[in-house]
C-alpha cells in the first residue's frame, strides 16, 4: 500500500513526452500487424511442389467425383438424347435392323482373338505375386503394372530358352466370352459384335470365344494348354448340338494366322496334329471371316523387335528425349519392354512374309506412296483419318519406294542403289561391349549386350534393309530369339508345296508356305478397314552411348519436308488400318487363294471386303460406327451386319461379292509370285 501510494503520489510526466510515447507504441503496433499481413500474403504466394501437386490431386478427384455423380444421376436415355439432338436421329444397330428383317441365329459362331486383346490370368507366381491367384494380369484395369511393375514383367514374361513357363509361375488365358469381350473397363473389343448377334438369338451356346494365350508361338499352346484340341472339341460339339449346322469362325488380327495354323494342325495326323483327317474342315467350317488379318505380316513387327518402337513410342522419345531410356530412378522402361516381348514368340509370326517378291526391294515395291495432307473434317467423311491432335488429313498416291523396310538416314532410304555402298554384317565379329561386364544389364535381357561396338556399327554400315534381309539382321541382333522362333515360324515362299517338309508345324501360318483344305464348299473372307496412314518403313539412327541401351532408334526427326508427306517422325505411310497395311491384309483373297492355285488347290471361294475409315463426327460418337482402325473396326456397323448376314446363312454373292476401295488389285499384279 506504502508503495502504491508512493507511485500515485509521483509527480505527473510532461504532457508532450507521454504523447508521443503513446504514438510510437501505436506505429510499432501498426507496423507488427502490417508485418504479420505481409508474411500471410508471401506465405500465400509460395507454395511448395508438394503444395501444388496436392491442389491438383485434390481438383482432378473433385472434379472425377462431380461427373461421377452426374453420370449417376443422369436419366439413361439422357445421353442417346444429347448425341440426337446433335448429329440426327442414330441408325438402327446393325443387330436390330437385321431382326427386324427377319434374320434369326442358324450357324453357331467362333471368335479367335488377335495379340494382345484377349485377358491372362495369374495360376501360379513367385512371393511378389502374393495375393493375385486368378487375378488378370493383361486386361482390365491393368492395377498390378503400376503396383508392382517388376513383378508384373517377370511374370507376364516367358522362359527365354523354351518359350513356355518360367520356373514356379503359370500365367494362362482367361476362358469364356469375357476372355476379349473388352480390353479394358470401357474399350470393347468383340462385346458390340457379341450384343448384336444376341439380337438375332445368339447365346453362349451358339457363341464360344477360342481363347489362347497369345505370347506363345502357335503350337506351344497344344503342347502347353492343349488349346488347339479344345478349339477341335468346341467346334465339334457346336456343330452336332446345332442340327449338323457348320460354324462361321471370326478371327481377328494374329488370330487369322493362328486359325490359319489350326486349319492344318486339325487335319495333320497326330501326334503333331489333331488327327481329324481331310475332310474335317469341310464338315464342320462353313465360313472363316477374317477381320484386319496380318496375313503376309507387318513392319511393324520389325520395329518391335529391333528397338521396342512403334510410331507412338517414337513421338513419345521425340517429346520427351531420353526419358524411355533413361536409368533414372531404374526405369529404363524400353529395354524392359524388350525384354518382355522378346520371350513373346507369337510376334515373331508377324515378321514380313514372302521376302522381296511380296514387300519390294531396293528399287521397287509393290505400293505408290500414300500422301497425307489436312483437309477439313466432314461428319462420316470416309477418305478422313486422325493425325493424333484432333486435325484431318486426306491421303492421296505419291511416288516413293517402300521396299526399303530398315534406312540408317533418311539421305540412305531416298538414294538410288546403285551409289549405296553396303558392308555386309553377317560375319562381322561381335564385342568390345563396355556394359558386357556390368551385372545389372544382363538382368534386362535383350541380347544386345553381347552385340558389342563392333556389331552395332556392322549393323549401321549396311545402311538399307528390305524384307528378305531383315530375316538375316534380327538373326544377327538377336540370335537366341530367333533360334526360338524359328523352330515355330517361316517367312519364305515354298517351291513345291507337296514337298514332306511343309508338313512341318512351323509353316503352317504362313499362307505361302501351305494350301488351304480340301474344303470347296467353304468361303475365306478377308474384311478390313482402309484410308487410315499405316506404317509401312523406318528411318533410323544410332541412339546415344550408354550402358544396357538399345543401341538402335527411330529417327523422329525425319520427315519429308511439306504438309502431308507420307514420312512422318521417321515413319513411312501406306494405305491401311493403322497397324496392318492393305498389301498383307488384301492380297491373299483377291490374288495368292483367288480361284484354283497352288495355295488354293479346292478352289476355296474367297472374297476381300474393305471399310473405308470414317472417323466419329463428334465425340459424343465415342470410336465411331464407321471406323476403319483396327481394333475399332470391331464396331464397324458395315462390318458387323456383313458378319451377321453371313452367320444367318447368306453367301458371299449375296453379300454383294468384292468391296474395294484400294489398289490392291492393281498392288496385286505387281507381285510376280507363281500361283
Amino acid at each position: 500500500m506504502a508503495m502504491l501510494r508512493r507511485r500515485k503520489a509521483s509527480p505527473p510526466a510532461d504532457d508532450h513526452s507521454s504523447a508521443s510515447a503513446v504514438g510510437t507504441s501505436l506505429k510499432e503496433e501498426v507496423g507488427e500487424k502490417k508485418q504479420a499481413k505481409a508474411a500471410v500474403k508471401g506465405g500465400k504466394g509460395r507454395w511448395s511442389c508438394l503444395d501444388n501437386c496436392c491442389w491438383l490431386i485434390g481438383v482432378i478427384c473433385s472434379v472425377w467425383c462431380l461427373l461421377l455423380l452426374s453420370y449417376k444421376a443422369m436419366p439413361s436415355s439422357l445421353p442417346q438424347y444429347v448425341t440426337e439432338a446433335i448429329t440426327g436421329p442414330l441408325p438402327d444397330p446393325p443387330g436390330v435392323k437385321l431382326q427386324k428383317e427377319g434374320l434369326r441365329a442358324k450357324h453357331p459362331v467362333v471368335f479367335v482373338p488377335g495379340i494382345v486383346t484377349g485377358g491372362l490370368e495369374l495360376w501360379e507366381g513367385h512371393q511378389c505375386a502374393d495375393g493375385l491367384f486368378r487375378k488378370r494380369l493383361w486386361g482390365g484395369t491393368f492395377g498390378e503394372v503400376y503396383k508392382r511393375p517388376l513383378c508384373w514383367v517377370e511374370h507376364m514374361s516367358l522362359d527365354n530358352e523354351t518359350g513356355l513357363d518360367p520356373p514356379g509361375i503359370r500365367v494362362r488365358s482367361v476362358s469364356g466370352l469375357v476372355a476379349a469381350d473388352y480390353f479394358a473397363p470401357g474399350y470393347f473389343v468383340w462385346a458390340v459384335l457379341i450384343a448384336n448377334l444376341a439380337r438375332i438369338g445368339y447365346e453362349e451356346k451358339t457363341m464360344y470365344m477360342a481363347a489362347y494365350d497369345w505370347r506363345m508361338s502357335f503350337q506351344n499352346t497344344e503342347v502347353r494348354d492343349r488349346t488347339l484340341s479344345r478349339i477341335k472339341s468346341n467346334i465339334e460339339l457346336m456343330v452336332s448340338t446345332n442340327g449338323g449346322r457348320k460354324v462361321v469362325v471370326i478371327p481377328h488380327s494374329m488370330g487369322v494366322l493362328y486359325f490359319l495354323h489350326f486349319m492344318k494342325w486339325v487335319e495333320a495326323p497326330a501326334p503333331v496334329g489333331g488327327g481329324g483327317g481331310p475332310n474335317w474342315c469341310a464338315e464342320h467350317i462353313k465360313a472363316v471371316m477374317n477381320i484386319g488379318g496380318p496375313f503376309l505380316g507387318v513392319p511393324k513387327a520389325v520395329s518391335s523387335l529391333f528397338s521396342a518402337e512403334a510410331k507412338d513410342v517414337a513421338v513419345a522419345r521425340a517429346i520427351a528425349p531420353g526419358v524411355l531410356d533413361s536409368d533414372f530412378l531404374g526405369l529404363q522402361t524400353l529395354r524392359h519392354v524388350m525384354r518382355l516381348t522378346r520371350t513373346w514368340d507369337s510376334i515373331m509370326s508377324m515378321i514380313p512374309k514372302g521376302g522381296d517378291t511380296i514387300w519390294g526391294g531396293l528399287d521397287w515395291s509393290p505400293e505408290e506412296s500414300y500422301e497425307c495432307s489436312p483437309k477439313k473434317q466432314k461428319n462420316n467423311d470416309s477418305h478422313a483419318s486422325s493425325n493424333g491432335d484432333g486435325a484431318m488429313v486426306e491421303c492421296q498416291s505419291q511416288s516413293v519406294n517402300y521396299g526399303r523396310i530398315i534406312s540408317f538416314g533418311k539421305d540412305i532410304a531416298e538414294t538410288p542403289s546403285a551409289k549405296i555402298e553396303q558392308n555386309d554384317f553377317r560375319d562381322a565379329v561381335k564385342g568390345n561391349n563396355v556394359a558386357h561386364s556390368n551385372v545389372s544389364c544382363r538382368e534386362i535381357w535383350t541380347e544386345y549386350h553381347e552385340l558389342g561396338w563392333a556389331g552395332i556399327k556392322a549393323v549401321a554400315d549396311y545402311k538399307v534393309y528390305t524384307a528378305s534381309s531383315l530375316i538375316d539382321l534380327l538373326n544377327f541382333v538377336a540370335p537366341k530369339m530367333m533360334q526360338r522362333g524359328s523352330a515355330h515360324f517361316s517367312h519364305g515362299i515354298a517351291e513345291d508345296l507337296d514337298d514332306p517338309k511343309y508338313m512341318h508345324h512351323k509353316y503352317w501360318s504362313n499362307p505361302l508356305e501351305t494350301k488351304l483344305p480340301n474344303a470347296p464348299d467353304m468361303e475365306i473372307y478377308s474384311l478390313y478397314g482402309v484410308g487410315i496412314p499405316t506404317e509401312r518403313a523406318y528411318v533410323y539412327k544410332l541412339s546415344p552411348s550408354a550402358e544396357c541401351y538399345i543401341p538402335f532408334q527411330i529417327d523422329s526427326s525425319a520427315n519429308g519436308g511439306h504438309v502431308g508427306s507420307n514420312l512422318q517422325g521417321g515413319i513411312y505411310l501406306a494405305n491401311g488400318d493403322e497397324t496392318v497395311p492393305v498389301l498383307s491384309a488384301g492380297y491373299m483373297c483377291p490374288k495368292g487363294w483367288r480361284g484354283k492355285t497352288r495355295f488354293n488347290p479346292s478352289g476355296i471361294k474367297t472374297y476381300i471386303r474393305e471399310y473405308d475409315h470414317a472417323p466419329p463426327a463428334n465425340i459424343l460418337e465415342g470410336r465411331g460406327t464407321q471406323s476403319g482402325a483396327h481394333v475399332d473396326i470391331m464396331g464397324n456397323f458395315a462390318l458387323i451386319e456383313d458378319i451377321i448376314k453371313v452367320a444367318a446363312g447368306a453367301s458371299g454373292e449375296e453379300l454383294g461379292g468384292d468391296q474395294v476401295y484400294s489398289d490392291i488389285f492393281k498392288w496385286s499384279e505387281k507381285i510376280n509370285l507363281h500361283l
